[in-house]
């Protein structure tokens, strides 16, 4: 009797979940919806099964409102931060300088194929601090390429290809033209003379003749693997001032020049250190 009683229970349960399912299925019948209705709401839903969750549209999210578009193809290329632009070993290949965001104050654009240095690379980007373009191939810089950056301190254009110096920012502090092609013709005379905050000039491995003008500030100084074959008492000192003292001067390399230091005695009186090169 039992028996009997369960298998009539179970019968009446399978024909109440068969006519459930037959309903669902009626409500998505092809004629009983718009044309292609069914078809485009499977494939909406699986293609959202597909999608990891943070890819998932969000209504709720709102159009960005402040981007430059022109900014992008740097920030894709380089990478920006907060600031600073690295756009060092751009593949492909960076030959000019890039179109900085702006207010960008740190450029690092190392290692790239750049030939040249424009009126107007720089002109737009008046916040830059510091560019550092080592490891180009620049042979060429427009004498007013740095006239706009008021702001800049460090400039480096180590590992170049720059036979003379452009026009320098007055607020200059720190200047790397290491292995460059400069000669003496490419320094100008008053080069660095209104560079009163200098403090590191760098010009070693190049093909200077003269030691140029040192402003008062610079405390390092290098000129190794140059070609200077003489000093006079007015290089560092004043000849015409005995009791003249260069005490911010604490490094100067002339290492790997022709001249033999130790013929200008009198072209250091005026130093607390001698500069390392040959004596002999």
């Amino acid at each position: 009797m039992k028996a009997l009683l369960f298998t009539c229970l179970l019968v009446l349960w399978l024909t109440a979940a068969s006519a459930r399912r037959s309903n669902g299925e009626s409500r998505l019948r092809t004629g009983s919806l718009p044309n292609g209705y069914v078809g485009e709401f499977l494939k909406s839903r699986r293609a959202r099964r597909a999608l990891p969750a943070a890819d998932e549209p969000d209504a709720t999210a709102a159009p960005k409102e402040g981007n430059d578009v022109a900014d992008l193809p740097t920030c894709l290329l380089c990478v920006c931060l907060s600031g600073s632009v690295y756009c060092e070993e751009v593949s492909p290949d960076m030959t000019t300088v890039p179109l900085l965001p702006k207010e960008t104050a740190y450029l690092y654009a190392r290692f790239n194929k750049i030939k040249k240095i424009g009126r107007n690379d720089f002109g737009d980007t008046v916040t830059l601090k510091r560019i550092d373009l080592t490891g180009n191939m620049i042979s060429e810089i427009d004498d007013a390429a740095f006239s706009k950056l008021t702001l800049l301190e460090e400039l480096s254009l180590a590992e170049n290809r720059l036979v003379k110096l452009p026009a320098l920012p007055a607020k200059l502090t720190s200047l790397n033209a290491n292995h460059n092609l400069l000669k003496t013709k490419g320094v100008k005379a008053n080069a660095f003379k209104k560079l009163t905050n200098l403090a590191n000039l760098y010009l070693a491995n190049n093909q200077l003749e003269a030691v140029p003008f040192i402003p008062e500030s610079v405390r390092i100084l290098h000129l190794q693997d140059n070609n200077i074959t003489e000093v006079n008492t007015d290089t560092f000192c004043k000849s015409d001032n005995s009791y003249y003292l260069r005490l911010s001067l604490s490094e100067v390399r002339m290492d790997g020049n022709p001249v033999v230091l130790s013929k200008y005695p009198d072209s250091f009186t005026c130093m607390k250190v001698l500069p390392v090169g040959r004596y002999r």
